[in-house]
């Protein structure tokens, strides 16, 4: 397989799918679908034996659920809201042995039950005056991806590559930054899906030693704000399962905990388990 992920549309007489193909993480995943069910899962498992994948998602609709248990996925997560107020459901399928072992599972059990003890009503975060948030342009390309080599040794998608940065921000991604002393020190995105009307809060990071001081938290806020202008109110955000930092902010902005996504992608330094978490901006 190219390492170049890639979308590709197939459109027959019975059926309609939309899939992601994503030779570095070794999945292909389906992000929409219409028609016939039982031929658009065939379909599927043709790409997935096609691109040696090891691993198979589908966001998939309550009512397909059944036909998707009969194909043998199982189910991992769910997305309260993502298509225009219904839920989507993330089954998976795995095609190694290795792939569908972990050694994690349980301490990540753990962690999102002591998550979920810590005080959910805290205060708004005031960083120093010498911290600058702004909302980024393509001027601001080069340095964010230069944040996210030094913060990310691996990433699931191509944000070391600047013309990837500016090429989503084409697409409609929204990122904010801070700045400290005119460097880019923190920043995430909002990567929207304005037909479903969802987004997903991604690319969270921050510079080590900038870390003190809850910049996250701020960016989040104001992306959800950004989100709630654009009448967006179904946010999600996929967080490493063993960063307790990520998943404890998520937890401390009102997202709720809605399943793990098994061995998802390559991220930080390996092959990685994801946290789903989701909130309705529409009770903020």
């Amino acid at each position: 397989m190219n390492q170049s992920a890639s979308t590709l549309n197939i459109k027959e007489d019975n059926f309609y799918l939309e899939v992601y193909l994503d030779p570095f993480n070794k999945r292909i995943r389906i992000d929409d679908y219409r028609g016939n069910t039982q031929l658009v899962l065939e379909r599927a498992e043709e790409l997935a034996r096609k691109h040696q994948v090891e691993k198979l998602i589908m966001k998939a609709r309550s009512e397909d659920t059944l036909s998707l248990f009969e194909k043998g996925l199982q189910p991992e997560a769910v997305v309260d809201g993502y298509y225009l107020g219904s839920n989507a459901h993330f089954f998976s399928k795995f095609y190694t042995v290795e792939r569908k072992k972990n050694d994690h599972w349980i301490t990540e059990d753990g962690m999102v039950e002591s998550i979920y003890q810590l005080d959910s009503a805290i205060d708004k975060p005031f960083p120093p005056k010498e911290y600058e948030l702004k909302k980024a342009d393509e001027t601001c390309a080069e340095e964010l991806s230069g944040l996210y080599r030094e913060v990310f040794q691996i990433y699931p998608t191509p944000l070391h590559d600047p013309e990837y940065v500016k090429k989503t921000m084409k697409e409609g991604t929204i990122y904010y930054v801070f700045f400290h002393q005119g460097k880019i020190v923190s920043a995430a995105s909002a990567e929207v899906n304005s037909f479903y009307k969802n987004a997903e809060l991604t690319d969270c990071a921050t510079l080590k030693e900038h870390r003190k001081y809850g910049l996250m938290k701020i960016i989040l806020r104001d992306l959800e704000a950004e989100l709630r202008r654009q009448g967006i109110f179904c946010a999600y955000s996929i967080a490493r399962s063993l960063s307790f930092g990520m998943n404890a902010v998520l937890f401390q902005l009102g997202y709720k905990y809605r399943g793990r996504l098994m061995n998802n992608c390559y991220i930080y330094d390996k092959l990685e388990n994801m946290n789903m978490w989701v909130k309705n901006l529409a009770n903020c």
